[in-house]
C-alpha cells in the first residue's frame, strides 16, 4: 500500500481501490454489501468504539465512492456517522482560571452564560453563542475558543454545527475547494468520487472501434508518486487503457496567451483557472464577476482542442483538485471533459488494476512549455501572463502588468475586497483557492509543505521554452489554439 500522510487517507484509498477493483471485474453489485467487512475484518476495532461503527462509516464512504448524493450540489459531503468526536462546547474554561473577584468574563457575556460556582468560571453551553468576549476579557487567558478543524479550514464559512452537533455544509456558500476534507481528523468530510465513470470509460475504450480515451494530467503531478518519474506515470496510464496522455499545462499555455490579450484589452482581470476561486467570486463578490476572465480553465482549454481534433474522443482529467469535479458539470465544460479524478483516486485505480508505475519504462510527456507547467504553483499564472505579453510584443506604453498572486482564499478575499472598493493597485488577480497553489490541493497523495522550486525544476525539463513554441505544437497536432 502506498504511504499516505494519515490513516484517514489510507481508509479512503482502501474503499476506492475495492470499489474500482470490483467494478473492473463486473462484480460490484453482488459484492457491494461485503465491502465493509472486507476492509474492516475485525474482530477488534482499530479506530472507533466497535467494528460495527467502523463498518457503518465504510458504508457511507462507499456511497461517496459511488458518486455521493446527486441532489447535493457541493462536491464534498459530511459522513454523519463519522462526525461525533469534536467538542460540542465552543468556549472552554481551562485550569488557568484563578476564580478572581473581578469576574470580567461574567460581566462582559451578553447572554449571562457564565457563572462562578465554587469560585471558578463555568460556561453554560445552552446559552453561550461563542462570541469570544469572555476569552478577550479574561486577564489570565483561561478561556479558549474551540473551533472545529473543518470550520477553521473552511474560509468561505460554509460549515457549521447542526442541532445534533454534527458538521453541516451550507451549499450556498461552499465553493468545493476541499480544504475541509483533509483537515477533518476523523475523516467525516469526504469528496465525491466518480471513479466508476473512469472504469466505465476504460472498458468502453477497450471495445473494438471505440474512440480514443485521453488522460489530461495536471502539472502538479510531478513528484506526487514518490520516486516515480512522470514519464513512468504516462506509461502506467497507457497500461490502464488510455490511448494517450496530454499535459493540462499545454492548456495553461493557451490560457496564458489568451488571458494576456484579454487583460491588455480590458485593463483589469481576475483569473479563470481555479474553479473554486471563480465560484468564490460569484458567491461572495458578485459585483466582481464581470471581471472574471472569459477564458476556459487550462483543463477545459486543452480538452476543447482534443475534441476539436477528435470529436469521438473521451477525456479524463487527473489532478489535485476537488472543485474540478464540479467544473466538469458546468454548461461550458460538460461536453468537453467526461470525468475528473484526483491523484488519490489515480493511485487507487493503479492498484485496482494491479499496475505498478515504478516498474514501467519511462514514457514521453512533452506537450507544454516551462510557463504552462509552473501554473502548478502560486505565482505561476502571473509569470506566464507576463511572458505572454512579452511574446506578444506588448510595450509598457501600451500596457503595464501589475499582478497580485493570491495563495489561498484568505489572500483572495483581501485582494477582491480591495478591488471591489477601488483600492487595489494591481490590475490582475491570480487567484488560487489552495495555499501554495495546485501543489497544495486536497487531492494530493501527500499534503506537507511543497517546494515551488520542484515545480520550476519540472518546468525547465520542457523542450518548449516559450509559450508560442507550445502553440506551434498545437498546430502540428492539428489542434490550432486560436
Amino acid at each position: 500500500m502506498p504511504k499516505f500522510d494519515t490513516s484517514v487517507q489510507e481508509l479512503k484509498y482502501k474503499v476506492l481501490k475495492e470499489v474500482a477493483r470490483l467494478s473492473r471485474e463486473d462484480r460490484l453489485q453482488e459484492n457491494l454489501l461485503s465491502i465493509p467487512e472486507t476492509i474492516i475484518p475485525g474482530p477488534e476495532p482499530t479506530t472507533r468504539c466497535c467494528i460495527y461503527k467502523e463498518r457503518a462509516i465504510v458504508g457511507q464512504r462507499i456511497q461517496m465512492a459511488l458518486g455521493g448524493h446527486p441532489e447535493k450540489t457541493s462536491e464534498v459531503e459530511v459522513l454523519t456517522i463519522a462526525c461525533d468526536e469534536c467538542p460540542v462546547s465552543r468556549m472552554t474554561v481551562g485550569d488557568a482560571c484563578r476564580g478572581c473577584i473581578a469576574r470580567r468574563c461574567e460581566h462582559v457575556c451578553p447572554k449571562d452564560a457564565i457563572s462562578h460556582p465554587n469560585h471558578t468560571a463555568v460556561i453554560d453551553p445552552k446559552k453561550c453563542i461563542a462570541c469570544g468576549k469572555c476569552a478577550s476579557a479574561c486577564p489570565y487567558g483561561a478561556i479558549t475558543k474551540n473551533v472545529r478543524p473543518c470550520e477553521r479550514a473552511c474560509k468561505p464559512g460554509a460549515i457549521h454545527m447542526d442541532e445534533n452537533h454534527k458538521a453541516e455544509i451550507d451549499e450556498e456558500k461552499c465553493v468545493s475547494c476541499g480544504a475541509c476534507v483533509y483537515q477533518c481528523p476523523f475523516g467525516a468530510i469526504v469528496d465525491k468520487s466518480y471513479i466508476l465513470s473512469v472504469v466505465r470509460l476504460l472498458k468502453e475504450a477497450a471495445r473494438e472501434g471505440a474512440g480514443p480515451l485521453y488522460a489530461v494530467i495536471a502539472p502538479s503531478i510531478a513528484g506526487q508518486f514518490g520516486g516515480v518519474k512522470t514519464g513512468q506515470i504516462v506509461n502506467a496510464l497507457k497500461a490502464l487503457g488510455f490511448s494517450d496522455v496530454i499535459e493540462a499545462a499545454l492548456g495553461a499555455d493557451i490560457v496564458a496567451y489568451r488571458e494576456a490579450k484579454e487583460l491588455k484589452e480590458k485593463g483589469f482581470l481576475t483569473s479563470s483557472c481555479c474553479p473554486a476561486f471563480v465560484s468564490y467570486i460569484r458567491k461572495f463578490y458578485p459585483k466582481m464577476a464581470e471581471h472574471i476572465s472569459s477564458n476556459l480553465s487550462p483543463m477545459a482549454a486543452i480538452g476543447q482542442l482534443i475534441k476539436k481534433a477528435h470529436p469521438d474522443a473521451s477525456i479524463v482529467f487527473i489532478g489535485p483538485c476537488v472543485a474540478k469535479k464540479g467544473e466538469i458539470k458546468q454548461e461550458r465544460v460538460r461536453d468537453i471533459i467526461d470525468a475528473a479524478m484526483t491523484f488519490e483516486e489515480l493511485q487507487a485505480l493503479f492498484d485496482a488494476y494491479e499496475i505498478d508505475p515504478a516498474a514501467m519504462e519511462e514514457g514521453v510527456l512533452d506537450n507544454a512549455s516551462y510557463f504552462g507547467r509552473i501554473f502548478a504553483r502560486s505565482g505561476g499564472l502571473r509569470d506566464a501572463v507576463a511572458e505572454a505579453l512579452k511574446e506578444q510584443k506588448v510595450t509598457e506604453e501600451e500596457f503595464t502588468l501589475n499582478p497580485v498572486a493570491c495563495s489561498g482564499l484568505e489572500e483572495c478575499k483581501t485582494a477582491l475586497l480591495k478591488a471591489q472598493l477601488g483600492k487595489l493597485p494591481e490590475n490582475f488577480i491570480e487567484g488560487m483557492a489552495c495555499e501554495q497553489g495546485c501543489i497544495g490541493g486536497p487531492g494530493c497523495l501527500t499534503h506537507g509543505a511543497k517546494e515551488a522550486s520542484n515545480v520550476d525544476k519540472y518546468g525547465r525539463l520542457a523542450l518548449e521554452k516559450s509559450i508560442e513554441d507550445s502553440l506551434y505544437i498545437c498546430e502540428l497536432l492539428g489542434m490550432p489554439a486560436e
